[in-house]
């Protein structure tokens, strides 16, 4: 029971986690749920284990914090779902993302040398998907999925990293489209879907967006080859091949038409061509860069002789650098210039998350070795944050920023923690006292 002279976040804080409790099995793992979640709120600057144990209120022994982490019989994918089902929001956009790790060893789940956006090149990490709802004021992270590489499912490696069985080798645009189902499941509408070239590029990606009709902006590498509008195609003709083949039963394209890369297409435009819009992504001050689109068909699916729906080609030339950027947005042929950019230009907000998560929350401290652990971790800061948004929420978030919604839930386990150690606070005072020679 919460005592009336407890502060009233904390109280909040008591009753948010309430609702999880059912998921641990006795109360050894609700105390390390709360322990963990205070720690990860705790104004150390690391979130390591050691250095969040140091902070708590009641951190009990180091070993049984450690305990319900990597040993200890709970689901993050239980935790997942409730989280899910929890949210004070219901509806917004879905970023998919891919983020870095940075590592210096080989120890921990998933390290290999791949590419990070993180570090901008290949290097020594793990890479995680991401699946973040954004409202247009803020952004709640709903899922993750750690990305293994191959080299990482061979039995040693499996034994290594305690990971189980029935987990198996997926590219990182399944796990994103896994996450997408997850979500849905969840009862939470999804408005459009946004992600990066890393997964734009994806043709069965894209296909699935389509089947589900769901709207998307997605970045596209200037390589990807598209037509323009949607070509007419000639039907098959009774005429046999040269030679006594056999007659065709596939459409064919006109003569002369043919798919272009984006870059040439763009590159062909006159200057006349490309507009300057404004946009704003959400409070911040409005951008302003040259837009040129068109209706296009993705060309890859000609390959098997079949024709992608058609979509708006965005391409983006900034005011001050020699720089394009190309995006794929399936919205409907009526859609405004600005609509288009818009939706192109949500994606901004994960990184704004990424930059929260891991400096308020440690979401890249984790430094354990076990695939059970590093989604352990990675839950867990999701409900610590998802607690700070909601208390945003409360208060409306545009007039409390999330570094002072975590700052006054700091201050305040840092009072009690100084409260329940009082020793402590008798060694800072005499510590004032000590005279020192400088």
């Amino acid at each position: 029971m919460v005592q009336p002279a407890v502060p009233v976040w904390l109280a909040r804080l008591t009753t948010w986690l309430e609702p999880f409790e059912s998921l641990f099995g006795h109360r050894a793992q609700r105390g390390g749920l709360r322990r963990y979640v205070e720690g990860l709120l705790c104004d150390s600057r690391r979130k390591s284990m050691a250095a969040m144990w140091a902070r708590v209120r009641d951190p009990g022994t180091y070993q049984a914090l450690q305990y319900f982490l990597t040993d200890a019989a709970w689901s993050a994918e239980a935790l997942w779902r409730q989280l899910r089902a929890v949210l004070p929001v219901r509806s917004g956009i879905l970023i998919l993302d891919g983020t870095g790790f940075p590592k210096q060893g080989d120890a921990s789940v998933g390290v290999s040398r791949q590419y990070s956006g993180t570090l901008g090149k290949i290097g020594n990490c793990q890479v995680a998907v991401t699946a973040a709802l954004w409202t247009g004021v803020q952004a709640w992270l709903v899922g993750a999925r750690l990305y293994l590489p191959t080299s990482w499912l061979t039995p040693g490696q499996r034994s290594r990293g305690r990971i189980p069985a029935r987990v198996v080798f997926q590219e990182k645009w399944r796990q994103a489209l896994t996450l997408l189902r997850q979500v849905r499941a969840s009862g939470l509408t999804i408005t459009a879907v946004v992600a990066d070239a890393e997964f734009g590029d994806c043709t069965a990606f894209r296909q699935v967006l389509h089947h589900l009709r769901l709207p998307y902006a997605l970045g596209v590498s200037s390589t990807l080859t598209v037509f323009q509008g949607t070509p007419p195609l000639q039907p098959a003709s009774a005429r046999t091949e040269p030679r006594g083949g056999r007659p065709r039963t596939r459409p064919r394209l006109p003569v002369g038409v043919t798919p272009i890369r984006l870059r040439a297409l763009a590159e062909a435009q006159p200057a006349s061509a490309w507009r300057v819009v404004s946009w704003r992504n959400g409070t911040r001050p409005p951008w302003r860069a040259r837009f040129w689109r068109s209706r296009v068909t993705p060309a890859h699916d000609w390959r098997r002789r079949g024709l992608a729906p058609e979509v708006w080609l965005l391409c983006q030339r900034s005011l001050h650098r020699d720089e394009t950027k190309h995006f794929l947005v399936d919205l409907p042929a009526t859609a405004s210039l600005r609509a288009v950019v818009q939706l192109a230009h949500q994606r901004w907000a994960i990184e704004q998350q990424y930059a929260e998560l891991k400096t308020e929350l440690g979401l890249d401290d984790f430094v354990g070795r076990f695939y059970p652990g590093w989604n352990r971790h990675v839950a867990l800061v999701a409900l610590a944050h998802a607690f700070l948004q909601a208390e945003r929420l409360r208060h409306g978030p545009t007039r409390l920023s999330f570094p002072r919604a975590r700052a006054v839930m700091t201050d305040i386990l840092t009072a009690f923690h100084f409260v329940t150690h009082r020793q402590k606070v008798k060694q800072l005072l005499e510590l004032a006292d000590f005279p020192l020679r400088i």
